[in-house]
């Protein structure tokens, strides 16, 4: 239990830098913009192993890479029931899975889809089949950004210690970050 609290503790930092770096980057955004179940670390993660979505020539095979398809194996007249392939990046299938969890909740625009497929499916595999339907709705959405979707965002740059910004940002005073000239430094010494 010592070591995940370790683990957890070191964890902390990187994921809230992965959660800046979302709401900064281009195809992240417009992926957390855009469905309802993907949060920064799930767009950061379908971002990362996806990658450039014109390498693939439908969204059927966006699925096909992820291993989210279902096999079917069929020998004469005796067919057996489908499994998912898990052919592809594990961390993309959980994060699809994870942002189904959440699309699934009422109050979903999604929330219909998985009902009809839960009756006809069971829950996991409508879950499974919501997964997909995000997948294939991220890979329309990257492929229409194009270039933009893979671009790193500008870096802001990060004012030093010792900068007079570092000191106001860090004391809390809500000044003006314009320099102020001495005309105006003596008539506030006055006053």
């Amino acid at each position: 239990m010592a070591i995940i609290d370790a683990l957890d503790v070191q964890l902390a930092p990187l994921t809230k830098e992965l959660c800046a770096w979302a709401r900064r980057q281009a195809g992240c955004k417009a992926l957390i913009d855009a469905y309802y179940g993907i949060g920064e670390l799930c767009a950061v993660t379908v971002i990362a192993e996806l990658g450039d979505c014109r390498r693939f020539q439908n969204s059927r095979d966006a699925v096909r890479y992820s291993g989210l398809d279902v096999t079917v194996y069929q020998s004469d007249r005796h067919r057996a029931p489908g499994h998912l392939s898990r052919q592809g990046p594990p961390a993309l299938r959980w994060a699809l899975y994870e942002a189904a969890q959440v699309a699934r909740r009422p109050g979903s625009p999604d929330r219909g889809y998985y009902e009809q497929a839960a009756e006809r499916l069971g829950g996991n595999r409508a879950c499974l089949a919501l997964a997909r339907k995000l997948l294939k709705r991220c890979y329309h959405t990257l492929r229409e950004l194009g270039d933009d979707a893979l671009t790193p965002p500008v870096e802001r740059p990060q004012p030093g210690p010792g900068s007079a910004a570092a000191r106001r940002a860090s004391s809390g005073s809500p000044r003006s970050l314009e320099p102020t000239t001495t005309n105006q430094r003596a008539d506030v010494l006055a006053a």
